[in-house]
């Protein structure tokens, strides 16, 4: 995830961010830093044998204020201790090195993370149920793309704190099924596009964008914008690992991950819920070429 975001350390959350409240009963929100502790907690459950790697987080949209006693101060003259921080969006990963597999060449490791943003919250009202996405998946390590599942993911999970949030992220680890996950990621190796094909995907793409409503509802959901598919297009011919091949074809394994790659550029609060489109949309071509029409307008 490269879009307007930074990465931070976890004692960094701990020590030098202030924790929103609901403004109108001073409820505190589930912080960014037990958010990560719960799931860390809930992956050691589930995975007690197995070491967890310490978490990478990247954040964006920092909130700043100041303390009272720097009220009158120019912002050049603050010193440390008089600016408070915090982060309007978050997200994180973990990964369970000792669970991987291999795809097409490439070694896949067990990951586990999810992804806060306070902007989906009232915090100017009282406090309800707390917005959190969290997935399961793996993460492919030749690109650090992320490869996510329906059954590994919630997008909306809606939790009253962080005992709840614990039970809720125990049941999806419990729940997601890795062989399953893995072996429709290993079928997309099986099927390829020709170049005429791949450009029709393209092109097609662009024109989804802009299709009458009307229309648009009667096709599967691509989540993707012209900057994506033109990305996917430069990558079709550059990137090193995912290129085409010699007489221009490409596998769907290969069109999964420059969607996967290409999903980078997106903000933190929309990143999980592209990624997921991208395999269901990958999944979705894969029928069309073995005689499922549903995605069928994209390569017609």
């Amino acid at each position: 995830m490269e879009a307007n975001t930074q990465a931070v350390n976890l004692y960094h959350l701990k020590n030098d961010c202030i924790i929103p409240v609901f403004s109108k009963d001073n409820e505190k929100t589930i912080a960014h830093q037990e958010f990560i502790d719960v799931v860390m907690n809930a992956a050691q459950k589930v995975f007690p044998i197995q070491s967890i790697t310490e978490p990478e987080i990247r954040v964006s949209h920092q909130i700043k204020g100041r303390t009272p006693d720097a009220i009158h101060l120019n912002v050049k003259d603050l010193l440390d201790h008089q600016k408070t921080i915090y982060y309007e969006r978050m997200a994180f990963i973990i990964r369970i090195p000792g669970i991987t597999d291999i795809v097409n060449g490439n070694e896949l490791s067990l990951t586990i993370g999810g992804v806060r943003s306070y902007n989906l919250e009232n915090l100017y009202n009282k406090k309800t149920l707390e917005r959190i996405k969290f997935f399961i998946g793996f993460q492919n390590q030749v690109c650090c793309n992320l490869c996510v599942s329906t059954d590994g993911f919630k997008e909306d999970m809606r939790v009253s704190g962080t005992q709840d949030l614990y039970s809720k992220a125990l049941e999806v680890m419990q729940n997601y099924n890795a062989e399953l996950h893995l072996n429709e990621m290993k079928e997309l190796t099986h099927d390829s596009l020709s170049e005429h094909q791949f450009a029709q995907l393209i092109g097609r793409s662009r024109l989804y964008q802009h299709l009458p409503k009307p229309e648009k509802q009667n096709i599967p959901l691509l989540n993707f914008n012209d900057s994506h598919i033109n990305t996917m297009a430069k990558d079709y011919y550059e990137d090193k690992n995912f290129c085409r091949q010699e007489d221009g074809n490409i596998n769907l394994w290969s069109v999964y991950n420059l969607f996967t790659q290409a999903n980078k550029s997106s903000y933190i609060d929309t990143f999980l819920d592209r990624n997921l489109n991208a395999f269901e949309f990958s999944k979705g071509i894969q029928k069309t070429l073995n005689g499922n029409s549903s995605y069928y307008w994209f390569l017609s």
